[in-house]
């Protein structure tokens, strides 16, 4: 029995306002807070109140003097994440992509595993394990920051993991087959035809590790110490004695920074094939 032309469309009209619906309460959801942190962070008050007396954006000038310290931390510790985990992360996705041997899987879990970990078991398990390092050895590492460069690293490295296999996995291998067969050694074909075909994974990765290098706040609450803190914790001890739009003047600040640079980097590079 056929279905009657005008109830298939209205069928079709149906399943799109469905469509559209969905997709405006997905839009709302997630720019909805956006809007109401920017909102709360141009309020004249030094403590919130609605509706404010009056608007003003000097909360602005305020971060760099309240968290300039904790921001070259972050900064600093997130730049050295990312230029670790590429170092450890390309390679790994290259072999874990391109050649089948003996433990491939279970070096890949391991390899993701950090994904799945809570970041307070990570942290608690880092900062037992310096210590215990340190009582033997004496070497300062707890509330280091080498020690805290070497677990955002470990938290960082799965995404250009992850990334990477994503590029490599839409390439056709046949590109770096013939050019090793033209007489290119190992290093060139990586060199010359691996890495340009994984290009956009890479960045993606580094974009994703710095953000979570940068933003990690339950891991890096065990690593810190007097006199070194990272943004996200120097915060969250704002908070604790302040209630005044300046958090919310840093939150919108990092919201255009980052989604300055995706827009950026996705124009140069279409990070967005690989994270699709």
């Amino acid at each position: 029995m056929q279905v009657p032309i005008s109830s298939h469309a209205a069928t079709e009209a149906a399943g799109r306002w469905l469509v559209r619906l969905l997709l405006a309460a997905a839009v709302t959801v997630v720019f909805v807070p956006l809007v109401l942190t920017f909102y709360l962070s141009v309020f004249d008050e030094t403590l919130i109140v609605f509706p404010p007396h009056a608007y003003t954006t000097r909360w602005y000038a305020r971060i760099l003097p309240e968290f300039g310290g904790a921001l070259r931390t972050s900064l600093l510790v997130a730049m050295a994440a990312v230029a670790i985990s590429l170092v450890l992360g390309v390679p790994a996705a290259i072999g874990l992509a391109r050649r089948r041997f003996r433990g491939r899987g279970a070096l890949s879990t391991l390899l993701l595993a950090p994904l799945t970990v809570p970041g307070i078991a990570i942290g608690l398990g880092i900062y037992v394990g310096a210590v215990l390092i340190e009582e033997r050895t004496e070497w300062p590492l707890s509330g280091s920051v080498p020690m805290m460069v070497a677990a955002h690293v470990l938290i960082a490295t799965p995404w250009v993991v992850r990334l990477c296999l994503a590029a490599l996995a839409n390439r056709d291998p046949a590109a770096e087959e013939a050019a090793a067969s033209l007489g290119a050694s190992p290093w060139r074909v990586v060199w010359r035809v691996t890495l340009p075909a994984m290009r956009s994974g890479i960045v993606a990765g580094a974009l994703f590790a710095f953000i979570v290098s940068f933003e990690n706040l339950e891991m890096t609450l065990f690593l810190t110490a007097p006199g070194m803190t990272t943004l996200p914790i120097s915060v969250l001890q704002y908070l604790q004695y302040h209630i005044d739009p300046l958090v919310a003047a840093v939150a919108v600040a990092q919201v255009v920074l980052v989604g300055a640079a995706l827009l950026l980097l996705d124009r140069l590079v279409p990070i967005s094939r690989v994270v699709a």
